[in-house]
């Protein structure tokens, strides 16, 4: 009952970004909890996070701790991303600096990690858009991952080979087109969730699955 509901809140924004069937799920639940947090902040404050989701490997490859990782040594049963417990925690250490990793099954690797981010590509960097997204974008490029941005202006916005695939606004309201980053957005109300969906069109879309 739970993944239905997921596939049909989230299963349009993992579609759009081309990932394959291994990280589907584990996609669908990060925005899920990216929502929660845009939507309830942490100790009355918007926060600001960033998920890499998938290749986690040449994710850690391509990143560098910030401190010490809180994650290190904790059994990796209790850090999967469907736990409610630990979906506390992870609100919790989204105050830190620093991203989450997290690799197709749902668990999380590390926290705290600094993504180093490839400075050649001129449109890594979004006029309007912070150092997370410019992270989201070079990250992606490079790796087989996606990376969810949960921005402190509430939007969530999903990143895959390079570029938004997704913006999800956690109210019923639209912003102005000139106000979305997504590529020619094909704009969804969900009231059953209160969500807006943008998903950015297919001329750019990856024809080819990220595994």
């Amino acid at each position: 009952m739970e993944d239905t509901r997921l596939e049909k809140l989230f299963g349009p924004v993992a579609e759009i970004t081309g990932c394959g069937q291994a990280v589907r799920h584990t996609v669908e639940e990060v925005v899920e909890l990216g929502v929660e947090l845009a939507r309830e902040g942490r100790e009355g404050h918007k926060i600001g996070t960033l998920f890499v989701v998938g290749d986690a490997e040449t994710v850690l490859e391509q990143s560098r701790p910030l401190l010490l990782d809180p994650l290190y040594g904790h059994p990796a049963e209790l850090l999967h991303v469907s736990r409610p417990e630990f979906r506390e925690n992870v609100k919790e250490l989204a105050q830190l600096d620093g991203a989450f990793v997290v690799d197709e099954k749902g668990t999380f690797v590390a926290a705290a990690r600094f993504v180093d981010v490839d400075l050649a590509p001129p449109d890594n960097f979004l006029p309007g858009l912070g150092t997370r997204h410019a992270a989201a974008a070079s990250i992606t490029r490079t790796t087989d991952a996606i990376a969810v941005v949960v921005s402190q202006s509430s939007i969530v916005r999903v990143f895959a080979r390079g570029e938004i695939r997704a913006e999800i606004i956690p109210e019923l309201f639209l912003l102005t087109r000139e106000q979305l980053f997504a590529r020619d957005p094909d704009v969804q109300q969900m009231p059953e969730a209160g969500l807006t969906l943008a998903l950015a069109g297919n001329k750019k879309a990856a024809t080819t699955p990220i595994p």
